[in-house]
């Protein structure tokens, strides 16, 4: 009975010893470098790049973004541009000009935790990349119709927001290969070598923030395939409140069937990272016929660097619909 008794005690520190050990030693390995991520910027001419501008979030920090003016000729609307992990508004120029080009007043974000934005790789609080968002809004006021367009984990943040109670402030949505989380059908597992999730760390992050105990939300969770050259300028590491945050909501069916506004979705037919092929069929089981288009010979990166699939982007954004589809 009383070794019964201290085996029973003991269990409390045992567990506690685990979380411990999780967050010290269970953090993400690094990859190796991917080099389809890290090459194609290397040949994109980034002379005519904007400088940044600022705006002042709620809590007083100074967030940058990019900003295009229209082609000359009245503004067809608004369109922010949300770049995917590791990266910044740079990654966004091509497509920005593009759609500048075509008549749209653009802006591309440096989300909070990359670029010019913030500690990279660290945000304070899950939820406060929608904050900063409406904040943008706020300060910025672009014209409408205004439409958000996200690349990749982007894509899954601009999911997010047009599932939220915000999801109002924006006319419609464009989803650039839309990373929906590692559960979704259409996510290759390690987003196809380009990310390393620390397991152990996750796991046990996760159960303290159920518990409340959030006081360990700074430490990595995820590292990216980045080469040597591309992580002194990027963000390699994302902290749990930043992984948490800037993509798909963990639920996202119920996200896709939240989201109210006119949405459609773009993306390359040879994506490494993604399952493109199988985007039609995710929304069209939550009951949301959400045109989708795949453009033919495109891989992750180059669905916002090459030529043909910069113009399907573009024409989509320019035929958006006036009306939620399955709505």
């Amino acid at each position: 009975m009383p070794r019964l008794l201290l085996a029973f005690l003991s269990l409390p520190v045992l567990a506690v010893a685990a979380l411990a050990l999780a967050l010290a030693f269970g953090g993400p390995a690094e990859p190796g470098a991917m080099a389809s991520i890290n090459n194609p910027f290397r040949s994109v001419d980034f002379s005519r790049l904007p400088r940044s501008s600022g705006f002042q979030a709620r809590d007083g920090a100074r967030l940058a973004y990019r900003a295009y003016p229209p082609a000359p000729g009245p503004a067809l609307g608004g369109v922010v541009l949300v770049h995917g992990s590791s990266a910044s508004s740079a990654s966004m120029h091509v497509l920005a000009q593009a759609l500048a080009a075509a008549g749209h007043a653009v802006y591309a974000l440096d989300v909070r935790g990359h670029g010019e934005s913030g500690t990279r790789g660290r945000i304070a609080y899950v939820g406060q990349l929608e904050d900063d968002l409406e904040d943008f809004l706020g300060a910025v006021r672009p014209p409408r119709p205004l439409t958000l367009a996200g690349f990749s984990s982007g894509g899954g943040f601009a999911l997010r927001f047009a599932s939220g109670p915000r999801q109002q402030l924006f006319d419609r949505y464009l989803l650039l290969s839309p990373y929906l989380g590692p559960d979704a059908p259409t996510s290759r597992r390690d987003g196809g070598g380009w990310v390393k999730v620390g397991v152990p760390r996750l796991v046990a992050l996760a159960l303290l923030n159920a518990a409340g105990v959030r006081a360990f939300n700074d430490l990595p969770v995820l590292r990216f395939a980045l080469d040597p050259r591309s992580r002194s300028i990027l963000t390699p590491q994302y902290s749990f409140s930043l992984m948490a945050d800037f993509g798909a909501p963990r639920d996202y069916r119920a996200a896709i069937r939240a989201a109210g506004r006119p949405m459609r979705l773009v993306a390359g037919q040879d994506d490494e990272l993604i399952i493109t092929s199988r985007f039609q069929e995710v929304f069209r089981a939550e009951g949301k016929e959400v045109p989708v288009t795949l453009v033919p010979g495109i891989g992750h990166i180059p669905l916002i660097l090459a030529p043909e699939a910069v113009a399907a982007v573009v024409q989509q954004a320019h035929d958006q619909p006036s009306q939620a589809p399955g709505s």
